[in-house]
Formats: structure tokens, sequence, C-alpha cells
């Protein structure tokens, strides 16, 4: 048998990262500190899917409290936080949208967190403003089990994205 396959440039960086380094760049991708230290925990990863699946494996066994924190993490839809390219670059799809859209997103977002105590979560990225108001409309009728599973896979996917990212950055 030959030797494993050298990984990727950015998960070789990732893999070597000062564990105090590597807590800051995972604390980006997801503000679950339980999620982060899983997967420093596991570090060093073969491949970027190992990387993932510990992703998944570990939004799989956050708690309530700890999904708290990591949606704590993420600005309402189409508010963005001031400075924060990610969550603008993530939520684009409400850059273009029309007042009557934002004002009917904000009215959404207060009616979802008032209802749910939380921040309507989902993966923005590649969606319309038009698709999360439908979608944040779909969900308000969930029940808060459904919607706390939803806002996990939800999670999960944005942590693929950003964890893509983080291995693509060079000054990673």
């Amino acid at each position: 048998m030959g030797e494993p396959p050298t990984p990727p440039a950015g998960l070789t960086r990732f893999n070597a990262l000062a564990e105090s380094a590597a807590t800051a760049a995972l604390h980006e991708a997801c503000a679950s500190s339980a999620w982060g230290s899983k997967l420093l925990s596991r570090r060093p990863y073969a491949t970027a899917e190992a990387l993932f699946a510990a992703s998944d494996a570990a939004m799989a066994e956050l708690g309530a409290e700890d999904l708290a924190e990591a949606m704590a993490g993420h600005p309402p839809i189409g508010r963005p936080k001031p400075g924060d390219p990610t969550s603008s670059r993530e939520q684009r799809g409400m850059a273009g949208a029309s007042e009557e859209l934002k004002t009917e997103m904000l009215e959404l977002n207060l009616a979802y967190q008032d209802k749910f105590g939380h921040v309507f979560l989902i993966c923005a990225t590649g969606r319309t403003g038009e698709q999360m108001r439908d979608a944040v409309k779909e969900r308000i009728g969930n029940s808060p089990e459904q919607e706390r599973e939803i806002v996990r896979a939800e999670l999960g996917k944005i942590n693929r994205i950003r964890l893509t990212r983080l291995l693509e950055d060079e000054t990673a």
C-alpha cells in the first residue's frame, strides 16, 4: 500500500495552527464552544471530508444551550453585522431587496424571535430575499422541537460553507 494522500494545503495549515489560533478560526465558523472543542480534539484531519464529518457529528451532539450559543453568533436575516464580511456575503440575497421586503423580513424576524426566543436561522448563501421570506413564513408554524432540528441542520450547512472557506483562506 502507498502513502496516504497529502492533505490539501488549507487543511495542512489548519492542522498546524496553534490551539488558540485554531480555536479562534473555528469560532469564526461557529460560535458554539462545544462544537469548536470537539473539532479541535480530533485534529489532525487527513481530508476535508473528515473535518466536515467531524463538524456534522459535533453539531448532532449539541444540546439546547450549545445550539443557543451557536445561534447567538448569527445576526438576523436582512441585518448583517456592520463590518462583518462573512454575514454580509452570506446574506447577499437581501442586499438588493426592496424596502418593502426588508420591512417584511424585519417584522417576520421579530415574530419568529418572539415565538422561538432566537433569531431565524437559515443557510442564506445562494438564497434570494424572497426565498428567505418564504422560509420564515413556512417555519414560523413549526413546533419548537421541529424548529430546533431544522436550525441544527441549517447550522450544519453554514458550518460546512465556512469550514470550506477557512480551508481556502491563504491567511488562516
